[in-house]
């Protein structure tokens, strides 16, 4: 591994971190991710470049706004460090290659997931409807391209759709019989999870997303910071599945493949 190249996909992950935290405030608002400029949403003052340098910026001002002092979300900072720090992973594990840039793109929209349905329990149709649809291009080229291979072996069109349509009606199922226990926003999600992961991902990116989700929640309602009433944003769960077996994919199946 190139260690120049390392560093440099680590720049490159804070900085698209930066932009992922634009989606997150803007998205759920309905709002235009490129106008207006940034701001602070406190005083509307218009930020400068020093106000923009991606995590220094934030530890440079101490996360507070240089004009007014508001204080900045610490999500922000958390965002672009964990985007450089899923771009490194990825291009650790799968070097300058296609599947290294697409792992990436996914790791980008499951981190613009998590962090809007843990802030407004919200799983925007604006996000999974497209990544749906690129989901299914990607999969129908790596499957039937001519002599385009840069998938593992597993990541088939029929295999993705199978698993998707799977874990829907399986959740549907359940926003059906328990409405208040889960919502469309999160078959929707599982849908996707299964698309890109594929029989065997599926089965450890939904182990890990429904394992995290079950003890938070125990959590949460064993303090008393939420009741049994109370919502809580399992998509932010469902969607750290798909990251950790998408980096971790070789790993994974070279595993599930040695019983066989």
């Amino acid at each position: 591994m190139s260690i120049q190249l390392a560093v440099f996909f680590i720049l490159v992950g804070v900085a698209v971190g930066s932009f992922l935290n634009v989606c997150i405030d803007r998205l759920p608002s309905r709002k235009s991710l490129v106008t207006p400029p940034s701001h602070c949403d406190s005083c509307q003052r218009r930020l400068g470049l020093l106000d923009n340098i991606p995590i220094f910026s934030y530890l440079f001002l101490r996360g507070h706004c240089r004009y007014c002092g508001a204080r900045i979300p610490v999500r922000v900072l958390l965002v672009e460090f964990i985007t450089g720090l899923l771009f490194f992973l990825a291009f650790w594990r799968f070097g300058l290659t296609a599947q290294f840039g697409i792992t990436a793109f996914w790791c980008c929209v499951f981190l613009v997931v998590i962090f809007i349905d843990w802030e407004h329990k919200l799983i925007l149709n604006i996000i999974t409807y497209p990544a749906i649809v690129i989901a299914v291009v990607i999969l129908a080229v790596h499957t039937y391209g001519p002599g385009i291979v840069f998938l593992p072996p597993q990541a088939t069109l029929i295999n993705g759709l199978v698993s998707g349509a799977f874990l829907f009606a399986f959740f549907l199922l359940i926003v059906i019989i328990r409405p208040d226990a889960m919502g469309m926003g999160d078959a929707k999600l599982v849908a996707l999870i299964g698309l890109i992961s594929g029989f065997p991902l599926v089965v450890f990116s939904m182990m890990i997303g429904v394992t995290l989700g079950g003890i938070v929640a125990v959590i949460l309602l064993a303090t008393r910071k939420k009741g049994r009433k109370d919502v809580i944003a399992y998509g932010t769960f469902l969607g750290i599945g798909p990251i950790i077996a998408l980096i971790f994919a070789p790993e994974i199946l070279n595993w599930y493949l040695s019983f066989f």
